[in-house]
């Protein structure tokens, strides 16, 4: 289901299924699962990235749909990766690190969170301001992770 950005003050989200994140040997963690994390902020949602137009660094790679997405991602990084290292919103708030569903997640104050289920997701959509509350706890857990997630 999608929301215009009117239609939930600045929250727009979506959820299907599927797993958090891939790893490729060579080049660490596959971010987004593959997924294309330009798609997110267009209306059309997350679409597959193909390895054509896939971008390595820091242990990241992420895959685009097209050159044009690709190069919109390296203009500022920062705005399309997902918040809170790519973990469930909701886990941050609870002190975990929960790995989320790469298709589960909304675009809060046109940041992109994730989440591990719908109930996670629609939780925040209730109350917006969980994200800032999370983004406060972050920093606390971002120690225990493996390094490659930050």
């Amino acid at each position: 289901m999608w929301l215009t950005r009117r239609d939930c003050a600045g929250l727009v989200l979506a959820g299907l299924a599927g797993p958090a994140r891939g790893q490729t040997p060579a080049s660490g963690y596959l971010g987004l699962a593959g997924f294309d994390p330009v798609s997110y902020f267009l209306p059309e949602g997350p679409q597959a990235g193909l390895a054509t137009f896939e971008v390595s660094g820091a242990g990241w790679s992420w895959r685009f749909a097209s050159a044009a997405n690709r190069a919109v991602f390296l203009r500022d990084p920062t705005v399309y990766t997902p918040r809170l290292g790519g973990y469930d919103l909701v886990g941050i708030l609870d002190g975990r690190l929960v790995d989320a569903d790469p298709l589960v997640f909304a675009l809060v104050d046109e940041r992109l969170y994730l989440f591990r289920n719908a109930e996670h997701r629609d939780r925040v959509v209730a109350e917006p301001s969980l994200a800032a509350k999370a983004e406060a706890s972050w920093p606390t857990l971002q120690g225990l992770t493996d390094g490659a997630r930050e």
